[in-house]
């Protein structure tokens, strides 16, 4: 019998970003039950955001969103985009579960869990990836628009902001959600579901 095809997914993140972590997490769960395959992305909420009225807390969480994006895209531009998905995972962990700084420290360990050198931590304090930085953000974000954030997802050619899901869903809850995101797909001029949130993330 020949392997159903797999579907591509295309997935842009922030790796500071909550509910992105959590989606991930949950795309993560749909590769184990759907024949899906995900393709990682960096998107920006500090570049995003540039030049926003935002509350100062925000506007400080955003200060230090700089370093870890500066890291996965140079990870990216200087390995490929397969390193994406490991190194996500490695920060992403430690940032959301380990409550650790974003600093170098973090980012060393994140890269040494990724296979990757040490070095890619000169990027967090550098603009030297900054324009390609910018170029993967706004393939993202105008795919969608500028009155949302991360995550983003693309799927046959449908690109959707979200899910905002919390806490992840797992095994078959994770298939059953990931089917409802193709009925969406496939459902021309779709554009909006939505309810406020009653719930923080939940990363378990």
């Amino acid at each position: 019998m020949a392997e159903q095809e797999r579907t591509v997914v295309d997935f842009w993140f922030d790796p500071v970003c909550p509910w992105a972590w959590i989606a991930s997490r949950w795309m993560h769960e749909v590769e184990k039950v759907r024949p899906v395959s995900t393709n990682w992305h960096v998107m920006s909420l500090s570049v995003l955001n540039e030049g926003r009225d935002v509350p100062e807390q925000y506007r400080q969480l955003l200060s230090t969103g700089w370093g870890p994006v500066r890291v996965c895209i140079a990870a990216e531009q200087q390995h490929g985009p397969e390193v994406l998905g490991p190194l996500y995972t490695a920060l992403g962990a430690r940032f959301h579960h380990e409550k650790a700084p974003r600093e170098r420290a973090t980012y060393e360990a994140a890269l040494a869990e990724a296979g990757l050198p040490a070095s890619l931590a000169d990027a967090a304090d550098s603009a030297e990836h900054d324009e390609a930085l910018r170029a993967s953000h706004k393939e993202g974000i105008e795919r969608v628009g500028y009155d949302v954030g991360t995550p983003v997802i693309s799927v046959n050619g449908l690109s959707v902001f979200g899910p905002v899901v919390s806490p992840i869903p797992r095994g078959e809850a994770a298939g059953r959600l990931w089917d409802g995101v193709l009925a969406i797909a496939g459902t021309d001029g779709f554009f909006e579901l939505k309810r406020s949130r009653t719930r923080d993330p939940i990363f378990d």
